[in-house]
């Protein structure tokens, strides 16, 4: 084991923070696209996604996939384009929809949140991923094109994912995506009147170098056979 860094401390002596030197505020996301192998994230717009993701949505027959969400799921077309209409103009969330280049559709929606730039940080979320693209090297690689965006291009130092406590396939996403569990925010949200603790994730920008090399070595075509399974999972290469 290596040997603990000493403490910092001031002129006083009392413990303080490392430096963070030549530090300034961090540009707000862009709304241009996002381009990656297998998708690529475009800002979100009603007239553009609404109707494809409404119907993508529809495999999802009972719902399931909007239980956690602060809204849906919708009755209609027109209602979820009029939800689309409402939200895609906003600076904080900012929204993108997902869409699967092999078919040159809209399969998922994905938001940049909380962001401050004054500090550095910003969240993911809003994901409303349909059934098609769950469960699919795309939806990866988005998470992948987001996070590289945040840290390589803007320099932002922490990235956070929240979600209900008890939303277990979002617990574990984000587990292997290589968010790290900070802690659970009691009775942090009341939700279609109901209660939500809150649990907190965070990857920082000294973890990512690694993650993003995990990342491409996962979506590297070879780690795919021929009927698109993947070889490795993408924490065996972290």
């Amino acid at each position: 084991t290596q040997p603990a860094m000493p403490q910092r401390t001031n002129p006083l002596g009392q413990p303080i923070g490392e430096p963070v030197p030549n530090w300034t505020p961090r540009p707000r996301p862009p709304r241009t696209p996002m381009q990656g192998r297998l998708c690529r994230l475009e800002p979100l717009d009603a007239a553009t996604h609404a109707a494809a993701l409404h119907a993508a949505h529809e495999a999802d027959r009972e719902g399931r996939n909007w239980t956690y969400l602060p809204y849906g799921a919708f009755a209609s077309a027109t209602e979820y384009a009029a939800w689309v209409e409402s939200v895609q103009s906003h600076d904080d969330p900012v929204f993108f929809a997902i869409v699967d280049l092999a078919t040159q559709r809209p399969v998922g929606v994905a938001s940049y949140l909380r962001i401050d730039p004054a500090m550095g940080t910003i969240e993911v979320g809003h994901l409303s991923y349909t059934p098609a693209l769950q469960r699919t090297p795309a939806s990866t690689e988005a998470m992948y094109l987001m996070m590289r965006r945040v840290f390589d291009e803007l320099g932002y130092r922490r990235y956070e994912w929240k979600c209900d406590s008890l939303n277990a396939p979002s617990v574990a996403a984000a587990k292997r995506l290589g968010f790290r569990f900070e802690g659970t925010f009691r009775q942090a949200v009341v939700m279609k009147g109901r209660n939500r603790d809150t649990a907190w994730f965070s990857i920082v920008d000294g973890e990512w170098p690694a993650l993003r090399a995990a990342f491409e070595q996962w979506l590297d075509p070879a780690n795919f056979d021929a009927t698109g399974a993947q070889r490795r999972r993408l924490e065996a290469f972290r």
